[in-house]
């Protein structure tokens, strides 16, 4: 039998340094984690069922924790942090100073991304907001989510798609080029939303959905969207990424080009961010099961009124 061996992309260990140094002053700069976090909360809100004890894999400050104790206790009038539809939370992240501030918003522990030091079948419910598109191997982390699930739990992730940042992978790409002849990685690759949605089945996740949200944020130049990306930890982990200091003429570059390609009237400029929504259920038999081919009570061209005539019956 053979072995697949995952290609290694990024630098955990910097990618942890990168963490820990946002976690200073995250709540600065969490806007895109706020917008994603609302839209799980949007799909946890017509799912009619209590989740006893959660993880949060990536969690940041603990902000998704935070937004869920808040909108669902008030929903059902009730004004504990835990109550209502989501129970105990444990919240899991690379970084020290992530895992400190989110303690206190349920359980805070230090792991990496890509390995989930649980028993099997311990949880309702796997949540994921905007982290995992920093490991390597996704289908095999699908997959050990898929085991930490009790039959009929939950996982409901969100991850960056990989429309987001096409304008600054455009400059960065042209502007290097331009003033070294060469290029660099410089933007982790991030999967496309078919891929993200196929990988929910081959995990063995039922029901799976997966949907796509297009954010656009306005920038007065470059260089503050850069900014913004290392308040957030997300700056440059690649593993083969330039070792040496970029030229400053190259940022200078890329600045200009993102302008003349993208700047708008008012001299603001779009920075573009995709949202992929995933919902998969551990397997359970009270699930919903698709219909087997020709079990249907009814012809679809009878329902739709065509004149077309069955070959066999000429009805």
């Amino acid at each position: 039998m053979m072995t697949m061996t995952v290609p290694l992309l990024f630098d955990q260990q910097l990618i942890r340094q990168h963490r820990q140094r946002a976690s200073r002053d995250y709540a600065d700069f969490a806007f895109l984690k706020d917008a994603a976090a609302a839209r799980l909360a949007d799909r946890l809100e017509l799912i009619r069922r209590d989740f006893d004890l959660c993880l949060d894999l990536g969690a940041h400050d603990g902000r998704l924790a935070r937004l869920f104790a808040q909108h669902f206790s008030q929903e059902s009038g009730q004004d504990s942090a835990g109550s209502g539809k989501i129970g105990h939370m444990i919240q899991s992240d690379p970084a020290v100073g992530f895992a400190l501030a989110a303690a206190n918003y349920g359980s805070g522990i230090v792991h990496a991304l890509d390995h989930l030091p649980y028993k099997a079948e311990s949880f309702d419910a796997v949540f994921s907001c905007l982290s995992l598109h920093w490991v390597d191997d996704l289908p095999g982390l699908m997959m050990q989510a898929r085991r930490l699930l009790k039959p009929d739990g939950l996982l409901l992730m969100s991850l960056l798609g990989g429309n987001s940042l096409i304008e600054l992978r455009q400059v960065l790409a042209e502007a290097e080029q331009d003033i070294t002849g060469g290029l660099s990685p410089r933007c982790a690759p991030m999967a496309d939303i078919r891929d993200i949605g196929g990988l929910l089945g081959r995990a063995g996740l039922a029901l799976p959905v997966a949907d796509s949200d297009r954010l656009t944020v306005h920038y007065p130049h470059m260089f503050k969207l850069m900014a913004d990306l290392r308040g957030m930890g997300e700056q440059n982990a690649l593993l083969a990424r330039l070792k040496t200091p970029t030229r400053r003429d190259v940022f200078y570059r890329a600045a200009e080009i993102y302008q003349q390609r993208f700047g708008q009237a008012d001299g603001q400029i779009p920075a573009s961010f995709e949202i992929v929504t995933v919902t998969g259920w551990a397997p359970h038999e009270s699930q919903q099961k698709p219909l087997r081919p020709g079990s249907a009570a009814q012809r679809l061209a009878t329902v739709l009124e065509s004149d077309e005539k069955d070959p066999e019956t000429g009805v």
